[in-house]
């Protein structure tokens, strides 16, 4: 009989691990549709620290923009166009009383698209010529009219893309992404989002460990006392 107890329990057991287990799944299955900021460090691109509002690039910069579905910095995808200044502004001379910062405008795949909006335009750089004192939302508007922001100045559209929609969360798919996460307001207007990423499968796995083993341990000290 204490066989059969046994085994009994350790199905159980199992199974409950299995269940917990299988939580998990949820906290890595939605992530966030966002236009998110970068920056040029020279080589490459850096997720900014601050938005393209407060963010005031110097003449030679180059400033990038990626739609995409993500959760944080750590997932976001950068511009797939390399911040080339000599390449984006080539054309455009230097001016007293101005600066020229490169914009690369990376419109993301048909993954990432809003249902209903169609292919996603190219990805594309401008070079904008601006006032000395600048932000990077101002030589962005400069170039790559018409935006949208929403009513809490968060940006959702660039040049006309997407026509609805922002930073709305979305379910992964098989085989599409799979980011974690829950937002938090980004300063205003700027489509970095600081948000903070769910518990992880390793978490959860760990918390069912915790479970199963207690419940290990409170059956074989019934047992003992029998």
């Amino acid at each position: 009989m204490r066989a059969r107890s046994s085994s009994r329990l350790l199905v159980l057991l199992l199974a409950a691990c299995t269940v917990l287990l299988g939580l998990a799944g949820p906290a890595r299955a939605a992530g966030y549709r966002y236009w998110s900021f970068w920056e040029s460090d020279g080589k490459g691109w850096t997720y900014a620290t601050q938005g393209p509002a407060t963010a005031r690039p110097a003449d030679g910069d180059v400033n990038g923009y990626r739609f995409a579905v993500s959760a944080d910095s750590q997932d976001a995808q950068r511009p797939r166009r390399a911040p080339d200044f000599a390449a984006i502004c080539a054309s455009t001379p230097a001016k007293d009383g101005t600066k020229r910062v490169g914009v690369v405008i990376d419109s993301g795949t048909a993954a990432d698209a809003p249902e209903g909006s169609g292919q996603p335009p190219a990805p594309r750089a401008a070079c904008a010529r601006v006032r000395t004192d600048a932000t990077a939302a101002e030589a962005l508007a400069e170039v790559a009219k018409p935006l949208r922001y929403d009513n809490q100045a968060l940006l959702c559209g660039i040049s006309g893309y997407p026509r609805t929609g922002c930073g709305e969360q979305v379910a992964a798919t098989p085989g599409g992404p799979s980011p974690t996460g829950s937002p938090s307001p980004p300063p205003a207007p700027s489509p970095v989002m600081d948000l903070e990423p769910g518990p992880s499968a390793g978490v959860v796995a760990g918390v069912a460990a915790v479970v199963v083993l207690g419940a290990a341990g409170v059956w074989q000290a019934r047992r003992r006392r029998r």
